[in-house]
């Protein structure tokens, strides 16, 4: 049976200034980036946001990042830009440093469906995230639990059949 990802890796302790994450899947070019590289790379949004945590209550903070829709631009999805449908059948899963991982729909950042400002963030309530590594924020959630910290990993591909997610290159 195929998997939409892989299972989640082991926390690793990775030195500060080395921390990478990685793009990959159905892609034209993986990327590996640095939270620096998010910074400099792409044009920053910003994003107040409120959302609850199950263990510490409501949260109030402001995040800073590129949208998550423009970066995986930049790594070229493998699907037919021009056909809505192509598109809708693309998911991403974001992986944290801790093994937490959520999915994102393409269609839940593409300008022609939710248009969903989701960011990359490069920081949170003004510190820079470069040791931390960066952060999935999800404004429209009332939850925080698609707020992946620490990112080490996204996924990018298509569900080919409704109900059976295959990762048709392995990755």
């Amino acid at each position: 049976m195929s998997r939409l990802s892989p299972p989640p890796p082991r926390p690793v302790s990775v030195p500060a200034g080395l921390r990478r994450l990685v793009i990959r899947g159905q892609l034209r070019h993986p990327l590996a980036l640095t939270v620096a590289d998010l910074r400099e790379r792409w044009a920053q949004r910003r994003a107040e946001v409120v959302f609850d945590c199950a263990t510490n209550g409501p949260q109030h903070h402001t995040f800073e990042g590129p949208l998550l829709r423009e970066v995986i631009d930049a790594a070229g999805p493998a699907f037919d830009a021009r056909r809505r449908k192509d598109r809708s059948r693309f998911l991403l899963s974001v992986t944290g440093g801790d093994g937490h991982h959520t999915v994102v729909s393409w269609a839940e950042l593409d300008a022609d469906f939710g248009d969903s400002p989701i960011l990359l963030a490069t920081a949170l309530d003004g510190r820079a995230l470069d040791e931390a590594g960066s952060q999935l924020v999800v404004p429209s959630d009332r939850c925080g639990a698609r707020y992946i910290s620490a990112i080490t990993g996204i996924w990018v591909g298509a569900c080919a059949v409704p109900g059976m997610c295959a990762v048709a290159d392995g990755t």
